[in-house]
């Protein structure tokens, strides 16, 4: 299958660019009846639609010509929610038109924005840019969108949910009504339909996403990380993949502080999120896309449109919030044909959330322990052993000269000791791996069918069933469950349905683990803790043994009978008086 199109200088772009298959969203969108046509379009995220839309919009600003007319104001207008977005769409588009003479020019946050006015009054065929620096352009008077002829809305969806309906209006408000409305959204929500009625006429809709089934390019996985231990995770993670990847933090503080710890420990690391000026973000999208860098620690803000070729792992080490952002950042990888894994950083307590998660998105992952440093350090053995240096065959004009220092290094040192500075040398780069607790893998929660309330008592996970621990921290100290229900879920990676009766005494506290979760339990709090908050096992309150129970949680007893005492005659007193 071959492009359906026949434009000469089209043709010529694709086939340097080496593109000679559509893929299905460019194929439809092409196809004879969407011509000159308003087009609702949900495409899957790698799916190609810039490509895509790049095509459609030669229907209308090129027609039969083979060339672009020289123009002053733009002929096309793409909005992108964000700017590393709306750059990498110019990109995309400039090579395209670039054989028909085409002019691109993006307006975008964070850049100069005189220069923008400058290169928007020589005149340009398309403007892509970002809705409040268009805005911005628009109220000036430096962007005349009188012209026209066909507006690209990419990424609706996105540009919704950061709230640019207002500046969309105005933008839209100043285009011609008999304009062609192109709009991509990786969703057709009602939202979004409400937006193609207000925006388009008579829209032509495609849907090139399937309902029930994941991208099937992306393999996932659940990592299933002890309380405490999510960073050593990610370093095993990222020493035993060895590849390409983007980690996703929930805010800019987690950013921050991944991209510094990892770089003290020897990662080649680039931060990316809205702290960052316009051009630190390019430098740092540079370096990955370059091979300078092989993590990019980032935000949401890179959760969509990014295109970053070789990127074999996307890690969220902050879970999303919601399936759509689940599928927005899972989609940095698997892109164009290319297969992609895809890992879930879940604590215990976080578990049940993730599963939430995955099944909302129709995704099913397996769960896996993070890697040890022995499992790293094989794999570090497998990969040297298919190390490309060893790999590959002398060239002709060197292969005397390197035979002859071979046999002299041999002849002075022997093969073992060469071998192991040969092993220094390769792995020298890499950094140290980190220990971690391996937990049982087995769901921990009750299931919905049987909450722990309506188990009979003594069924596994019924309340008095589960094992007990205590804490060297009672009413003396204040003790409260406010503050020890998160104290022990931090400390032995539980979640608050996992943990049964809780007594608090003088100097004590005893509390319940239920059965599901006591093995990951006693993992978890195997590891250091402090004194003065270290947990142990202990025997049930009231048993006799183990520490003596605080005597004011034992039941009273009953008032002798005879002479009542002082309390019981003032209650009878007010009782007579009928107070």
């Amino acid at each position: 299958m071959t492009f359906p199109i026949t434009t000469p200088s089209l043709l010529q772009a694709l086939a340097t660019r080496g593109y000679d298959t559509p893929t299905p969203v460019q194929q439809a969108v092409l196809e004879a009846n969407t011509q000159m046509r308003d087009l609702l379009v949900s495409a899957q995220t790698g799916s190609g639609k810039t490509l895509a839309f790049g095509l459609a919009l030669a229907a209308t600003i090129l027609g039969e010509n083979d060339t672009l007319p020289t123009t002053k104001a733009p002929l096309a207008l793409v909005i992108a929610p964000t700017r590393e977005l709306a750059l990498q769409v110019q990109a995309e588009l400039a090579w395209l038109y670039a054989p028909a003479g085409g002019r691109i020019l993006s307006c975008v946050g964070g850049m100069d924005a005189r220069r923008e006015a400058r290169a928007l009054a020589a005149g340009c065929h398309i403007v892509v840019g970002t809705p409040g620096r268009l805005q911005d352009h628009l109220n000036r008077g430096q962007l005349t969108l009188s012209e026209i002829e066909v507006l690209v809305l990419d990424e609706a969806d996105e540009m919704l949910d950061m709230g640019f309906r207002e500046e969309l209006d105005v933008i839209l408000a100043a285009t011609p009504a008999q304009r062609r409305t192109l709009l991509f959204s990786a969703t057709i929500s009602r939202e979004i339909a409400n937006l193609a009625r207000a925006y388009q006429q008579n829209a032509l809709r495609i849907d090139t996403v399937s309902r029930a089934a994941p991208h099937a390019d992306i393999e996932y996985r659940a990592t299933l990380a002890a309380s405490g231990e999510g960073e050593a995770a990610l370093v095993n993670l990222l020493r035993a993949q060895d590849s390409r990847a983007i980690v996703f933090c929930a805010t800019r503080d987690g950013v921050r502080h991944l991209h510094a710890s990892l770089l003290a420990r020897g990662f080649n690391a680039v931060a990316l999120s809205g702290d960052l000026s316009q051009s630190e973000r390019n430098t740092a999208l540079n370096a990955l896309r370059e091979g300078r860098a092989q993590v990019c620690i980032a935000t949401d803000v890179a959760a969509r449109g990014l295109d970053l070729p070789d990127l074999d792992l996307v890690i969220h080490a902050d879970l999303p919030t919601n399936k759509e952002t689940l599928l927005h950042r899972s989609g940095r990888t698997g892109r164009a044909g290319r297969k992609g894994v895809c890992l879930l950083l879940v604590p215990p307590m976080k578990r049940r959330r993730a599963e939430q998660l995955l099944a909302a998105a129709n995704i099913t992952a397996s769960w896996q322990t993070p890697p040890t440093p022995e499992d790293i350090h094989a794999r570090d053995a497998e990969r040297l052993r298919d190390h490309p240096l060893l790999q590959a065959s002398p060239d002709d004009a060197t292969q005397d000269t390197g035979q002859d220092i071979a046999r002299g290094l041999l002849e002075r040192f022997g093969p073992e000791a060469i071998a192991r500075a040969f092993i220094r040398l390769a792995q020298a780069h890499l950094p140290t791996p980190e220990p971690v607790t391996l937990l049982p893998l087995t769901p921990t929660r009750p299931s919905a069918a049987s909450p722990r309330a309506r188990q009979a008592p003594g069924a596994p996970g019924a309340p008095g069933s589960g094992t007990w621990f205590r804490l060297p921290l009672g009413r003396k100290q204040n003790a409260d469950p406010r503050w020890l229900l998160p104290l022990i879920c931090r400390a032995g990676g539980v979640s608050k349905q996992e943990i049964g009766a809780i007594r608090i005494f003088d100097r004590e506290t005893k509390f319940e683990i239920q059965p599901a979760a006591l093995a990951g339990f006693q993992a978890a709090i195997a590891q250091a803790q402090s004194a003065e908050a270290r947990i142990e096992p202990t025997t049930p309150p009231g048993t006799g043994s183990g520490p003596r129970s605080d005597p004011r949680s034992a039941p009273k007893p009953p008032a002798p009978k005879g002479k009542p005492s002082e309390q019981q005659r003032r209650r009878q007193n007010r009782a007579a008086r009928g107070l």
